[in-house]
C-alpha cells in the first residue's frame, strides 16, 4: 500500500489498481470531497460485516433485496475515542426467521471485527527514499565539481 498527498488536505491510499481517497472537511482545511481517514477506517466494520451477510445469503439462495446494515458509533466523552460500535442488520419481513440468529453469527465472523478485538502492533518509522538519496548525492557531486 502506498500513501501519497495529491493536493490540499487529501491523503490517498493506493492498493494495486485501486485508490482510496480521503480528505478533510472544510473546517479542517480540506474540500470535503472524500471521507476522512477515520470515517474510512470506521466504514470497514460495517462493510466487512456486509460481506459476510452477503455470503451467508448467497450460500442459501436468500435474496438480499431489503437487507441493509446500519452502523452507529458511540464516543466516550472522557477520551473522545469511539468506545462502542453497533451494527444492526435490518431484515425485510420475508427474511426466513430460522436464519435471523445465524446471519448475526455470520456477520460476527468479520475479519475487521476480529482485528478490533485483537489489535495488531502498529509501527511507524522513517526512511530516506532512493530517489531522495540519488538527488542529494547528485547535488553533492555536482557542487564538488
Amino acid at each position: 500500500m502506498i500513501i501519497d498527498f495529491p493536493g490540499g488536505a487529501r491523503v490517498d491510499a493506493h492498493l494495486g489498481d485501486f485508490t482510496i481517497p480521503t480528505d478533510q472537511p472544510p473546517s479542517g482545511g480540506g474540500a470535503g470531497l472524500a471521507p476522512t481517514p477515520f470515517q474510512t477506517f470506521l466504514s470497514t466494520v460495517g462493510t466487512c460485516a456486509g460481506v459476510y451477510v452477503l455470503g451467508f445469503c448467497r450460500q442459501r439462495g436468500i435474496p438480499t433485496d431489503g437487507i441493509r446494515l446500519v452502523q452507529r458509533t458511540w464516543t466516550d466523552p472522557a477520551t473522545h475515542m469511539v468506545g462502542e460500535i453497533d451494527v444492526t442488520i435490518e431484515l425485510p419481513a420475508d427474511f426466513p426467521e430460522k436464519y435471523a440468529a445465524a446471519v448475526v453469527r455470520a456477520a460476527e465472523q468479520c475479519t475487521v471485527k476480529k482485528h478490533f478485538e485483537r489489535p495488531p502492533v502498529i509501527r511507524v518509522d522513517t526512511k530516506v527514499s532512493a530517489d531522495a538519496f540519488a538527488s542529494s548525492l547528485h547535488a553533492a557531486t555536482a557542487g564538488a565539481a
